[in-house]
């Protein structure tokens, strides 16, 4: 089972769609920190649709929290980035693997970053104009290559 992190994600359309994607992968979700909306949003729940219940996830209110007793506990994660220059086809995932993504308008802290620096990922971007990627797109082509890998 891959794991999805999502840190102090702030879009609910995003967070529901990446539900729905952890449901049809039997990946686990979490939710770590502050969240951009309600866990009651309308707008999360319709992107999920009736999936919600298929979905193993998890709410952990408290960042630090959570990188300093959840994080490393099986295998050393994988986080995403934009910054980075090694590519998420470069590596090489494994069963119960950690990917971690920052928020919509933040991405990942530099704290955060900075203590896994040999584990952050990009996902390469032809256009120097355009920033990042939408963190459900995202999610989607890290998730699907890890389990091209693994399977």
């Amino acid at each position: 089972m891959m794991h999805i992190v999502l840190v102090e994600p702030k879009i609910p359309q995003n967070t529901g769609t990446i539900a729905r994607l952890c449901a049809a992968t039997n990946s686990q979700l979490t939710l770590v920190g502050p969240l951009g909306f309600s866990l009651e949003d309308k707008y999360l729940k319709r992107a999920g649709l009736d999936y919600w219940e298929h979905v193993s996830w998890t709410h952990v209110p408290n960042t630090k929290q959570f990188f300093e007793t959840q994080v490393n506990q099986i295998l050393p994660p994988f986080l995403l980035s934009s910054k980075s220059k090694k590519r998420y086809t470069d590596v090489k995932f494994s069963q119960n693997q950690m990917l971690i993504f920052g928020s919509e308008t933040e991405g990942l802290s530099e704290e955060i970053k900075s203590s896994y620096p040999s584990q952050c990922i990009t996902i390469p971007m032809m256009n120097p104009n355009i920033r990042s990627l939408n963190l459900a797109n995202s999610v989607s082509i890290v998730l699907y290559e890890a389990i091209r890998q693994i399977d």
